[in-house]
């Protein structure tokens, strides 16, 4: 049971473990998608359709006729991992050997649905992936396996996604090994160690510029690429636009007080804006509705065009 990209990473484990067979894969409803808003399907029936695989996609898995497209199946054991449901308790007693679920944390650290994003925007150093036994509450079931993994300061949420998808997979293959030779162990969480990993919201990409210059760095990598991080400048025309950005670094103490959110200048290939405490270096600025712009373009484009109190946002 999986919608997303990660949850298709370790529907492919599954498919190659040699201890078991892939008996149905649940995912989420097509969804539109796109300037069109054509509906698409996730990434896990993609991957399912292109093994031959049974596929079934409920709204939901509360009612009788929804619960019993799993009954009929007789699985030994549920996977699931970004399934998008919290599965209730009638479900979770089908399976002989119960559910188990991919998380992408060390849980009880970031329960929920942004667990990736959420540490990385709190400045963690370590992440991790887990595998737990499931039960009816949200991401507390008993811990099966644990491996932790290092967030440099560069990466974003799109590397430690991918990564965390490879070791989530090959953590499952090792809990599910353990499982069918009797030697996997369960350790209750502790709940006072909890915290919750909210789903994302667009506007919390929004970046006040009076934040530290490494509060602003995590942010704008933990939402990177989605739901991206952006602020609102006035241009040349007087004109308030919206600038979204990629990722940069953290710069120099600023030697002098400037307002925060004043455009610096560049500095080397990056253009340079003014946080709390240091500059922060960005390598592109993308304005709203066009082309990806380098530092130095956006700086002869726009920056050279305005007088300089027009620098401030």
């Amino acid at each position: 049971m999986g919608t997303p990209a990660f949850a298709a990473t370790i529907l492919a484990a599954l498919c190659a473990w040699e201890r078991g067979e892939v008996v149905g894969v649940f995912t989420q409803p097509d969804r539109p998608a796109g300037r069109g808003r054509a509906a698409k399907p996730s990434q896990v029936k993609q991957l399912a359709q292109a093994r031959l695989l049974p596929v079934f996609q409920p709204e939901g898995l509360k009612t009788p006729d929804q619960i019993s497209l799993l009954t009929v199946l007789e699985p030994d054991i549920v996977v699931v991992a970004a399934y998008g449901l919290i599965l209730p308790q009638a479900v979770l007693d089908i399976p002989r050997l119960g559910c188990i679920n991919v998380h992408a944390s060390l849980l009880p650290k970031y329960r929920g649905a942004a667990p990736i994003q959420r540490a990385i925007m709190a400045g963690e150093h370590v992440t991790g992936a887990t595998i737990m036994k499931m039960d009816a509450s949200l991401d507390t079931g008993d811990i099966l396996l644990q491996r932790a993994l290092k967030i440099g300061r560069q990466d974003t949420s799109a590397t430690i996604h991918d990564e965390l998808a490879e070791q989530g997979a090959r953590l499952l293959l090792e809990a599910l090994d353990k499982l069918l030779d009797g030697t996997l162990g369960a350790i209750p969480q502790d709940n006072a160690r909890a915290s919750y990993a909210a789903k994302l919201a667009k506007e919390e990409g929004q970046i006040d510029w009076r934040q530290p210059a490494r509060v602003i760095h995590n942010l704008i990598r933990g939402l990177h690429p989605w739901p991206g991080a952006y602020f609102f400048w006035t241009d040349f025309k007087d004109k308030t636009i919206r600038l979204n950005l990629a990722p940069g670094e953290v710069g120099a103490e600023l030697a002098v007080p400037v307002a925060p959110g004043s455009f610096l200048g560049l500095d080397g290939e990056r253009l340079a804006i003014a946080c709390a405490d240091r500059s922060y270096l960005l390598p592109s600025l993308t304005p709203e509705g066009r082309k990806r712009l380098d530092a130095t373009s956006f700086y002869n484009g726009y920056l050279c065009r305005c007088d300089a109190s027009a620098l401030q946002q």
